[in-house]
């Protein structure tokens, strides 16, 4: 009896502590690739095994009983599983692991009209979030071009050394290519256009979208380098307020405030941002490299929520500014006889925003849009005055049929832009233009691995110009770590005097549009990319991007190189084109509360027109940017950023040498209270280091191209303030 009850405590005993195999293989739920480096583990123990090439693990020696394990990959949800061992079947377990709900991978991507999140959508779209926007709202709170101004792909070009004015460049193409959009709506073009990128305040910022290259198919005329989407914050259950306060170095103040809130069936948020700057002289030649400006902006947004399937939305901004830039005597209520030259800017903008969407019971969704803006500039110069008001309109309707495997997007819209010279002229400048156009999109998902995007607008003008655009993009996703995109489409923009050349100008000596003569610029362009992402060891996430582009432009419209007999210069299309090639690279690795970012950028942009072939002026062939970042959420942000612009080329052919600007930042962060300092262009690398800023004499200073900053070394400083 004795041995009997021996026996069956020891088959009891080694029934516990018997030695187990587990094999399983770790695959990506939604495309069923197999997950390279994800991890079994045995909870409470230190058994454990990790993913091969095939996705396949096997865990060895586990007691019997019922054990808990642990699967998991970075950036996809850890699942976990009960087993009781021994098991019933020796078959290869199959776990499939859910990608994280994080910003950048669940993110609706507005700019592309679809209903699929960024990593299903064929066209190439780059997002900045919205922890990097709250980072460079800390070193430019006064406007969006730091935002910008730290992409591959993209120049903030200066174009005035007394007004501070820039542009936007894509790809090595100027800015009258790229189309400015905030929530969907057409933000500044044509004359409005001026001064806008140093303008627009970016506390209400929720995302930003940038498509690079051809992107009229989706939203007409002017997309031709790209497109670039603000999208702002919206009110929540979670109400929010906050407030940013910030003085820097060269004697400017910005203060700043957003409100968002949500009731039962009402949604509202408020924007408001008060900026000043002295004028600054950086190198003491006599006349502001930063000019004096006073501005106030404020945005009202009013949501009404019908129902849970149908919202109304009416958004207002108002914004006015003066801006006086020059001879510092001038600007400082000192002119005499000798000092007599300044720019002066008053502008003032208003437009409404009015959206209306409505989801269906089987998911399809209407959305109806119009803007009206109004903006009013005057540009008073010693010698010259130049005033005019520009009235716009925007509407579109569009109605999405989402699906698992074809989505459809069909709409219409109208354009008008009306713009008239306020003050008297022997030639004004006025120009009315009037587009109607109309769209169709389909996304087709071929398989788990392969969709299709396919376009087609036709837009009509009152110019009795035609245009007739398709698009095609497609995105293949070779395994769950490798991925690749091409696209390709047709693009125009129609004659008009508002660019860079006039501009600069102040709009002086300007002929106007010859409708004879002129006719619209079209273009043709591509690119290709390939994505890879991974785990480097057990805890190193490394992404790379590789990016090709193309763009060529056909009989670009350019500003004569010399007078007509009424002194007057006069636009014309060039006989030949304007191409731009390259390639981007932008890689990136996170190691806990670290990362690095690098990006370089290889533009050869040319002018092929006019029996001449010549550099883009102003375009660096190669840029480089990179950034290192340490970030404990919620606690402490620090970065340096490092930038290098290689050699330039002036509009009449001279080079000028590469520079390097480094920057440093931090903020500290409290439960409802932050303080920041930045510490910009720390090296001081201007333009005024290598040359004198203008020729001439002051009274009548020619300012020479810029192709490098003029502010210089800026510190600035201050607080964010968030009550809710």
């Amino acid at each position: 009896m004795r041995r009997i009850t021996f026996l069956i405590f020891l088959t009891v005993a080694l029934m516990s502590y018997g030695q187990n195999n587990l094999t399983a293989i770790i695959k990506d739920a939604a495309t069923h690739e197999p997950l390279t480096g994800a991890t079994g583990a045995i909870q409470n123990s230190t058994l454990g095994a990790s993913a091969d090439l095939n996705g396949k693990l096997t865990i060895r020696n586990i007691p019997n009983g019922q054990r808990i394990i642990r699967f998991n990959l970075v950036g996809y949800i850890a699942q976990l599983d009960t087993i009781a061992f021994p098991r019933s079947t020796k078959d290869t377990a199959y776990i499939y692991l859910k990608p994280e709900s994080k910003d950048l991978d669940v993110v609706v991507v507005t700019a592309t009209r679809s209903s699929r999140h960024i990593d299903d959508i064929p066209t190439r779209v780059e997002t900045i979030a919205t922890g990097e926007l709250a980072e460079k709202n800390t070193m430019q709170p006064a406007n969006i071009k730091m935002i910008l101004t730290e992409s591959t792909g993209i120049q903030t070009q200066q174009t005035s050394a007394t007004s501070a004015n820039a542009s936007i460049r894509i790809q090595g193409l100027d800015g009258k290519y790229t189309q400015l959009l905030k929530d969907g709506f057409p933000l500044y073009s044509g004359y409005s256009g001026g001064l806008s990128l140093v303008q627009v305040p970016p506390l209400d910022l929720r995302r930003v979208e940038v498509i690079k290259g051809a992107a009229s198919t989706l939203y007409g005329g002017g997309a031709i380098a790209g497109l670039i989407n603000f999208v702002t914050k919206e009110p929540t259950d979670k109400k929010e307020l906050t407030f940013l306060a910030n003085a820097n170095m060269t004697n400017a103040t910005d203060f700043s405030g957003f409100y968002a809130q949500k009731f039962d069936k009402v949604g509202v948020t408020v924007t408001a941002s008060q900026n000043n700057q002295a004028a600054y002289d950086v190198n003491k030649d006599g006349l502001s490299d930063i000019p004096k400006q006073s501005r106030f902006n404020i945005n009202p947004r009013l949501f009404y929520y019908i129902d849970p399937t149908s919202t109304i939305s009416l958004g207002l901004n108002a914004g006015y500014e003066y801006r006086l830039g020059g001879d510092m005597q001038v600007v400082n209520h000192q002119a005499d006889a000798s000092h007599t030259y300044f720019e002066r800017n008053i502008t003032n903008r208003y437009s409404t925003q009015l959206k209306y969407d409505k989801k269906f019971a089987n998911n399809n969704q209407l959305t109806v849009k119009n803007s009206v803006g109004y903006f009013d500039r005057s540009i008073a110069r010693r010698d010259n005055y130049f005033a005019g008001k520009q009235i716009s309109t925007f509407s579109e309707a569009d109605y999405l049929i989402p699906g698992d495997k074809s989505e459809w997007v069909f709409g219409g819209n109208l354009w008008t832009d009306k713009f008239n010279q306020s003050n008297a002229a022997i030639y004004p400048l006025d120009e009315n233009l009037v587009t109607v156009g109309a769209f169709a999109q389909n996304s087709l998902k071929v398989s788990n691995k392969f969709i299709l995007e396919t376009g087609l607008r036709t837009d009509i003008t009152n110019q009795n110009d035609k245009f007739v655009l398709p698009r095609i993009s497609a995105l293949y996703k070779i395994t769950n770590k490798l991925s690749s995109r091409l696209g390709g489409g047709l693009g125009y923009k129609s004659p008009t005097i508002f660019s860079e050349e006039s501009e600069e100008r102040g709009f002086r000596n300007i002929q106007p549009l010859n409708w004879q003569k002129v006719r619209p610029e079209r273009s043709i362009g591509a690119n290709w990319d390939i994505n890879y992402h991974t785990v480097l060891g057990e805890e190193l996430r490394f992404a790379l991007n590789q990016m090709f582009f193309y763009t060529r432009v056909n009989s670009p419209l350019i500003l004569s190189a010399t007078p007509l007999a009424n002194g007057n210069y006069e636009f014309h299309n060039a006989s030949g084109y304007l191409d731009s090639k390259g390639f981007e690279t932008n890689a990136k690795f996170d190691l806990d509360d670290l990362s690095l970012y690098l990006g370089y950028t290889y533009i050869d942009a040319r002018r092929n027109y006019d029996q001449t072939q010549m550099v883009n002026p102003l375009t660096a062939k190669h840029r480089l940017y990179s950034t290192l970042m340490y970030e404990v959420e919620d606690k402490l942000r620090v970065g340096y950023e490092l930038f290098y612009t290689g050699r330039q080329y002036l509009s009449e052919g001279a080079s000028r040498p590469d520079y390097w600007i480094m920057g440093i930042s931090a903020e500290w962060m409290f439960k409802h209270f932050s303080l920041f300092v930045n510490a910009e262009n720390f090296t001081d690398t201007r333009q005024s280091r290598f040359e004198s800023m203008y020729t001439g004499t002051i009274q009548n200073p020619q300012f020479r191209e810029l192709w490098a900053p003029t502010d210089g070394f800026v510190f600035n400083g201050g607080f964010k303030i968030k009550i809710w």
